[in-house]
């Protein structure tokens, strides 16, 4: 698979805080890429270095192989970001909106159409920004940065202030450019179901340093825990406290919680079957990102911070 964003030991400095520590980051062509990270964890400058607003005090910076600060122009030629607050002309349509960065940017209008299309909004095309959602308005901003044609999209908080129903619209748009138009997507969030639900790669960053990179289904799955339901479940106890193999987490009624170092769950349900115990079910029990999330930065309440 081609990189699209790599990064490599990339450090930055404010005087005597580090906000980015020694970073290193893999995404490959079609990923939708979760970047998250407690308050102050590095996300936004990362993002600002990723599009060449910011220059790293050491280390590198590269999308599609063009480093983005001394070869800002090439790298950032394919690349469509949403970084700040979306600026917005509310006396505007939405159309005309477009049509000014279209032609600031050196763009033909004939494009305008095709992504006031994509992202949702060529109903409402005609109308003033002023009577927009703020989930519509996020999609204009959205709609700015695909004016280019570009191959990358750089989103920093893209649902930040949304209600429900915005961060749906967003959310569901994230997932039609990768799915449909083969974008890859690069994402700040600190709403981890989010995450989970549209990435299939992420990072997790904290005080600077990357604490975990990889792919979303490998690590909330094959924690080596199991929930099983039993006919008799102080005796499948009792069983389980003498085994060496497998370790007994909980019980609650007649479900239990077992952790299990090297044998199967058939393995399991053998032992406990040839022990007289029925077992009723038995299922695997995946993390969930929040889980992970946690165990790195012992953070709480994650959806209320932001970076």
């Amino acid at each position: 698979m081609e990189t699209v964003i790599e990064t490599h030991n990339m450090a930055k400095r404010f005087g005597k805080i580090r906000a980015v520590d020694g970073l290193t980051l893999q995404v490959e062509r079609g990923d939708v890429f979760g970047f998250l990270g407690p308050n102050g964890a590095g996300k936004s400058t990362t993002i600002r270095i990723l599009v060449g607003l910011v220059k790293p005090n050491s280390g590198s910076a590269c999308v599609f192989g063009c480093d983005t600060w001394r070869d800002r122009i090439r790298a950032l030629r394919r690349v469509g970001s949403l970084v700040e607050t979306p600026g917005l002309y509310k006396f505007l349509t939405g159309r005309e909106n477009l049509s000014v960065i279209s032609r600031m940017s050196g763009y033909r209008d004939g494009k305008i159409e095709k992504v006031l299309e994509m992202v949702g909004l060529a109903a409402r095309a005609g109308d003033k920004v002023k009577n927009y959602s703020h989930g519509m308005k996020q999609r204009l901003a959205i709609a700015q940065c695909l004016i280019g044609d570009p191959e990358l999209l750089i989103l920093d908080e893209p649902t930040s202030g949304l209600d429900p129903e915005g961060m749906k619209e967003v959310r569901e748009l994230i997932k039609k450019l990768s799915d449909e138009h083969k974008m890859t997507v690069f994402l700040s969030s600190h709403l981890l179901h989010e995450v989970q639900q549209i990435c299939n790669k992420v990072a997790i960053v904290n005080q600077g340093k990357l604490a975990l990179q990889g792919d979303i289904g490998e690590l909330i799955s094959g924690t080596g825990k199991y929930e099983i339901e039993v006919s008799n479940a102080d005796k499948a106890a009792t069983i389980l406290d003498s085994c060496d193999w497998a370790e007994l987490v909980s019980k609650h009624g007649s479900r239990l919680l077992v952790k299990l170092d090297s044998r199967s769950s058939g393995e399991l349900n053998r032992l406990l079957v040839e022990s007289d115990v029925d077992v009723n079910e038995i299922r695997g029990r995946e993390r969930s990102l929040e889980d992970i999330y946690m165990s790195i930065t012992g953070t709480e309440n994650v959806d209320t911070y932001s970076d």
